[in-house]
């Protein structure tokens, strides 16, 4: 079992470093069909994505490329969203206990978008034109801002799905950045939201610190190879070939 997760964390440190398609998007299903309980999935796949996003967040702060003002903006809506999401699962389980349907199901949901988001990204994303909401300040959206990561925020608690590629897609649309910034913008609140989330499900008993450390075992060289490769490799046609399985997946889960 150890062995095969280790090869997990490869394959898919491989594919994110080529494509720069989400991880957990592609971990947190797996973890789910082969026999993962979804709450100990979500959490430790939440908490392995802090861990990865640390190292890209320092990358990205010594290169300047980090807005700080939209990361804390958009923080203020997503750390109480998180929050919210975490705390409506434990009740939910409380009175309900059917914690793992609902996980389910919501996992499903946002699979199926986070699939549409890429394509959307990869085959729209160049085309998209300076809309209102682009030329406006960021002060000026200050609201607009804080209920995007409010909203995005209690997915990702929900699911640990979409810390970045969901943000990537409403700061494209959004906001007027370069794409380096967009990047480094996008992992260094992707990495407050999955340390925040990942703590509350490590307090709920929902991370399993063997299945992190394993997979960050294969991760860290797999996104390495993958990132020296990925100028070579046909990026377009893995994104979408991706994109594709996680809207299967997506749909196995509702």
């Amino acid at each position: 079992m150890t062995l095969s997760i280790i090869l997990m964390g490869v394959i898919v440190g491989f594919l994110v470093g080529m494509t720069g398609v989400g991880g957990a998007s592609l971990l947190t299903p797996i973890l789910i069909l082969i026999g993962i309980h979804p709450s100990i999935a979500v959490g430790t796949d939440l908490l392995y994505n802090s861990i990865t996003k640390l190292f890209g967040t320092v990358q990205h702060w010594r290169q300047k490329t980090i807005d700080f003002k939209l990361v804390k903006m958009l923080a203020l809506g997503s750390i109480p969203g998180v929050v919210l999401a975490v705390v409506f699962l434990k009740l939910f389980d409380s009175f309900f206990d059917n914690q793992e349907v609902i996980i389910k199901h919501a996992l499903g949901y946002v699979l199926i978008l986070v699939a549409f988001a890429t394509l959307f990204k990869v085959f729209f994303g160049h085309r998209l034109k300076e809309n209102r909401w682009q030329l406006q300040s960021l002060e000026e959206k200050r609201w607009l801002t804080i209920t995007i990561g409010a909203v995005l925020g209690f997915i990702v608690g929900l699911t640990s799905i979409g810390s970045g590629s969901l943000y990537a897609i409403a700061m494209l649309y959004f906001f007027r950045m370069i794409p380096a910034q967009l990047v480094g913008t996008d992992i260094a609140h992707a990495f407050l939201l999955s340390s925040t989330a990942g703590i509350l499900h490590a307090s709920m008993g929902n991370v399993n610190y063997t299945l992190v450390f394993n997979l960050l075992i294969g991760s860290i060289p797999g996104v390495l190879i993958g990132s020296m490769l990925a100028t070579k490799a046909p990026t377009t046609v893995l994104r979408t070939i991706i994109a594709t399985l996680v809207l299967i997946s997506g749909l196995k889960l509702i």
